[in-house]
């Protein structure tokens, strides 16, 4: 089983006063009160599939909180601190202290790293982990990473956000490049895990990824990783649907209602449980965005 613990937090100051992604709108207000039904039914649905939540406070006068899978990367007992943009630097000492209350041995990127994203834009499979860069983590910060827990990195790219003219979009509030895509984890999501005899792959994993929304060399790249089967995921489901951004347990898959993916991640014999999350998704996430795997 994979993502078997989790932690969330809440919706309390969940808002998009400060617009730092592409779904941030201003004239869509949020609605707290759904967000929060939206917020309970993600862990409602994880709890019914064997997943264990944690839950803590969101801290407070956060507007992104609630996204707890960017505050750090976990495995084992080892966890990195995410460096997130201006928006959400508060967000950090507190999830040092969370991390640090729970055992976990947090270690902080070296200072000439800018941006990590967490587990928003590292995510494991097995061995593998799948990284993306350019827009809210450095590849740098990364390297780190898979040194630090002993991941092998896969190193991706997701396409930018253009202006008219086709040029690649900087965000007017964070000053960082931006992307629908600006986490791996609306781009990628990992289903199963390959399954291994020492160093061996003696049964494949399972990913979806969306060619659309990463580079020609990114999408080269996973097609050539040994160990996985694959599933394609329109851009239409991936930006609309927020696809990709998913958790699942390996056997069962907890998923905004992509019709066409969910039904290509059932025929590998995956269970799903479809939700909408309308409200979240104003802030750019969803389930995967939600929850911070664990262990």
């Amino acid at each position: 089983m994979i993502n078997n613990h989790v932690l969330m937090s809440g919706t309390s100051y969940f808002a998009d006063d400060a617009p730092i992604n592409p779904f941030m709108d201003k004239d869509t207000p949020i609605d707290l009160e759904v967000a929060k039904h939206e917020h309970d039914a993600i862990q409602a649905a994880l709890e019914s599939v064997g997943v264990t939540v944690e839950r803590v406070d969101p801290p407070a006068d956060c507007q992104d909180g609630v996204f707890t899978a960017n505050w750090a990367l976990v495995r084992g007992d080892k966890a990195v601190l995410a460096r997130l943009p201006n928006a959400r630097k508060d967000e950090e000492p507190y999830a040092k202290r969370v991390l640090e209350a729970m055992g976990k041995t947090v270690y902080e990127l070296p200072e000439s790293v800018e941006k990590f994203s967490g587990q928003g834009d590292a995510l494991p499979c097995g061995n593998y982990l799948f990284c993306g860069s350019g827009y809210r983590s450095d590849e740098a910060a990364q390297e780190f990473v898979a040194e630090t827990l002993g991941f092998t990195r896969v190193q991706l790219r997701a396409k930018p956000q253009l202006d008219s003219d086709g040029n690649p979009m900087i965000n007017s509030y964070s000053g960082w490049p931006d992307s629908f895509y600006y986490d791996l984890d609306l781009a990628v999501s990992i289903l199963k895990a390959p399954v291994y005899d020492g160093d061996d792959i003696t049964e494949n994993g399972l990913i979806g990824y969306c060619p659309d929304a990463l580079t020609p060399e990114s999408v080269e790249l996973i097609r050539s990783l040994p160990g996985l089967d694959l599933i394609e995921v329109s851009e239409d489901e991936a930006v609309h649907n927020l696809a990709c951004n998913l958790v699942s347990t390996g056997t069962h898959v907890v998923m905004n209602d992509a019709p066409d993916f969910a039904a290509a991640i059932e025929s590998h014999g995956l269970s799903t449980t479809r939700l909408k999350n309308v409200e979240l998704a104003k802030g750019g996430g969803s389930m995967r965005c939600t929850t911070l795997t664990l262990v």
